[in-house]
């Protein structure tokens, strides 16, 4: 996706696409929500370019329901972080495109990072900041020529503040960096991008941060819905595809193209740098032009993905490295510009419902009808109250959204 961008708000969903159970009034217990903490392996992307998405607050419920522990922003928007204070969920936070070349300023950095990293340590996890988002995939020379320096000073920041192990600092890259990507063993990305991707290596090897790529398999069968196999894409079973150079088969194309990362990255001297996925998604709804756009396939595509997750499976040029990975996107998000795919990548519909079936629960809580007399008390304050309560076994009810399991 470009620099900012997340997936939007469609039509209300059909009954046809409601594949899960209702379940109302289930009492929320503290054992619950510490089960809820835990955590799966897998990461969410939460954009929101909406003006219909629920608070912060009932969103922080809602991913704790689901088990997930990693939340990736395009910002540091201090709303959601307050909003998990003390839950355990990781963050990456980011730092738009807009602000990259300002963050050359070794001042600037250290302004940035302590107002919008500090002061949430250690109640909130901030693991990373992103410095831009497929700064490459433009045609702004000035920023890709910023783009490394700026990385460097926030990275000096995070270490004057003696953050560094805790927090890295990297950037995240649209796929279309590559110039090559088959077969996967000879990877390489794009001449006129090298120059810059070198350097920038070296830092990331440096700062022993991961290098993050947008993988989106959905691109490549809308491009050529006749001869890209749907299977192949979806995680279904399917013969493969075998490296000539490698011998390595390959059933699905998103660890195909994790694999060409590497190559590419081995040809510029680097095995020392994790590739990790910061987007991978598939739209339920698009224009008539967008093949492949259905709740359908969105659901296998992220079910399967999840499944392989599950199984901590590596790609077959590292089978043992589980794949990290982020899902694009937690909500559609209905101000989004472009297609209509753009703005239907979302598993849940802003009011809570699921728009397909993966297999996971969750549940978003109601509107706190008191919220306008409490807001002066902020987040924090807000949670501790509501800790507090539960504590003293003032039980609240709450919708419970459980999605059957394929």
């Amino acid at each position: 996706m470009a620099a900012g961008e997340q997936p939007g708000t469609g039509s209300p969903p059909q009954p046809s696409t409601r594949l899960f159970l209702l379940v109302l009034a289930v009492i929320l217990t503290d054992q619950v929500l510490a089960a809820s903490a835990q955590g799966m392996s897998i990461g969410i992307n939460y954009g929101q370019i909406a003006d219909n998405l629920p608070s912060p607050t009932r969103v922080s419920g809602l991913l704790r329901s689901m088990q997930i522990s990693k939340v990736k922003l395009y910002d540091a928007d201090q709303n959601v972080l307050s909003a998990f204070l003390d839950t355990g969920v990781e963050f990456v936070v980011g730092i738009g495109n807009e602000n990259v070349s300002a963050m050359v300023d070794p001042a600037a950095a250290q302004a940035w990072v302590q107002q919008h990293v500090r002061p949430y340590l250690p109640s909130a996890r901030i693991t990373c900041i992103t410095v831009g988002n497929e700064v490459f995939k433009g045609n702004d020379t000035a920023l890709k020529a910023n783009l490394l320096p700026a990385m460097q000073s926030v990275y000096n920041a995070v270490v004057a503040l003696g953050l560094q192990g805790q927090v890295n600092v990297t950037t995240a890259h649209s796929l279309d960096i590559m110039g090559s990507s088959y077969p996967p063993s000879a990877g390489a990305f794009r001449p006129d991008a090298v120059p810059y991707i070198q350097p920038l290596l070296n830092f990331l090897s440096m700062a022993g941060s991961p290098f993050l790529i947008n993988c989106y398999p959905y691109f490549a069968y809308k491009a050529d819905p006749g001869s890209v196999p749907l299977e192949y894409v979806l995680f279904q079973p399917n013969a493969g595809v075998t490296d000539p150079n490698t011998k390595l088969n390959y059933d699905n194309m998103l660890y195909a193209q994790i694999d060409s990362v590497y190559a590419a990255m081995q040809a510029l001297g680097h095995t020392d740098v994790d590739v990790k996925i910061s987007e991978t998604g598939w739209p339920s709804r698009g224009d008539p032009d967008e093949a492949g756009a259905t709740p359908e396939y969105a659901g296998i595509y992220i079910g399967n993905l999840l499944r392989r997750i599950e199984m901590k499976q590596g790609t077959p040029l590292r089978p043992s490295s589980p794949i990290d990975v982020y899902v694009f996107a937690l909500f559609n998000e209905n101000l989004k510009p472009g297609p209509a795919s753009e703005r239907n990548y979302g598993l849940f519909y802003p009011d809570g419902t699921p728009v397909y079936d993966v297999g996971l629960r969750g549940y978003l809580p109601p509107m706190d009808e008191s919220k306008s007399a409490r807001k002066s008390k902020g987040a924090a304050s807000l949670a501790a109250e509501d800790s507090h309560r539960r504590k003293q076994g003032m039980l609240r009810e709450h919708k419970i959204i459980q999605i059957s399991e394929r």
